[in-house]
C-alpha cells in the first residue's frame, strides 16, 4: 500500500489533511501573520497574503473548517485568530524544522517597514518577539546559558541558575504538553527568538516583575524603565 495513502486508513489520522492546509503559500502567510496571538480582519489577512478577496475568503474558510483558525464576528466584521495554543505550538515547531532544514543562505536583512514599537517588542502568540527578544536570545546562547542541541535548546547549569533567578521552574516547563525550548523565526528581525514553553515562561516572569507591560494596542509590548535597566545590564554582561 503506498505510504501516501496511510492517512486515509487512519494510520496517521488527519496528518495529510493538515499538511495540505499548510502547503499553500497564501494560507501559510495568513497563519504566520496570526502567530503573534492577534485576531485580524479578513481584509488585513488578504493584503498580507497578496491574494484577491475571493481567493482569500476561500482560503480562510478552509483554514477555519480545518480547525486551524477560529472565527470571531464583531458586528459586520469577521476576525480570525489561531484556534488554540496547541495549534500555535505546532506551527511554531514546523517553522523551526523548516528553518533548520533549509539550505544555508546569507542572513536576510530585518524588515524595516514594521512600526518601530512593534519591531522592538511584541508578542508572538504567548512569548516575546522583536529586536529585544532576538538580542536576549542571542545573549542567552552566547553566554552559554542555553545550548543548541539539533533543533532544540537546553538550559545549561549556569542557565538553570539564571532562569531560577527569574523565577522559572525548569522542571515545570519541561512537563508541559509542548516543546520545552526552541528557536522561533522572528518575522521582523529575520533572526530567531526563543519560543516554546520556556519562551512563554520568560514573558510571564518579566511581566510579573514589572519589566514588560502589555499595551492597549494588540501585540505591542512596552518595556518599563526598570525593564530597560535590567535588559541593558543583562545584554552588557
Amino acid at each position: 500500500m503506498p505510504a501516501i495513502l496511510a492517512d486515509e486508513h487512519n494510520h496517521f489520522p488527519g496528518l495529510s489533511r493538515i499538511g495540505a492546509l499548510l502547503a499553500d503559500p497564501g494560507r501559510a502567510a495568513m497563519l504566520w501573520a496570526l502567530m503573534d496571538g492577534s485576531a485580524r480582519p479578513a481584509g488585513e489577512l488578504t493584503m498580507i497574503a497578496g491574494l484577491s478577496p475571493s481567493a482569500a475568503s476561500a482560503h480562510l474558510a478552509r483554514l477555519t473548517d480545518g480547525g486551524l483558525l477560529a472565527l470571531e464576528v464583531r458586528g459586520r466584521h469577521r476576525y480570525f485568530r489561531i484556534a488554540s495554543a496547541d495549534i500555535a505550538a505546532s506551527i511554531e515547531a514546523l517553522a523551526n524544522v523548516a528553518q533548520v532544514s533549509a539550505p544555508q543562505r546569507p542572513a536576510p536583512r530585518p524588515v524595516r517597514t514594521v512600526p518601530t514599537e512593534m519591531r522592538y517588542a511584541r508578542t508572538c502568540y504567548d512569548h516575546m518577539a522583536g529586536e529585544l527578544s532576538v538580542r536576549v536570545f542571542e545573549r542567552l546562547v552566547g553566554r552559554g546559558l542555553l545550548s543548541v542541541q539539533g533543533t532544540s535548546l537546553e538550559a545549561t547549569a549556569d542557565g538553570a541558575a539564571r532562569f531560577a533567578d527569574w523565577g522559572i521552574d525548569l522542571s515545570a516547563q519541561r512537563s508541559r504538553r509542548r516543546r520545552f525550548a526552541c528557536t522561533c523565526p522572528d518575522w521582523s528581525e529575520r533572526r530567531p527568538h526563543l519560543g516554546g514553553a520556556l519562551g512563554a515562561a520568560l514573558l510571564e516572569s518579566w511581566a510579573a516583575r514589572g519589566w514588560v507591560e502589555r499595551t492597549e494596542r494588540p501585540r505591542i509590548l512596552r518595556i518599563t524603565p526598570a525593564g530597560h535597566r535590567h535588559f541593558d545590564a543583562f545584554l552588557a554582561e
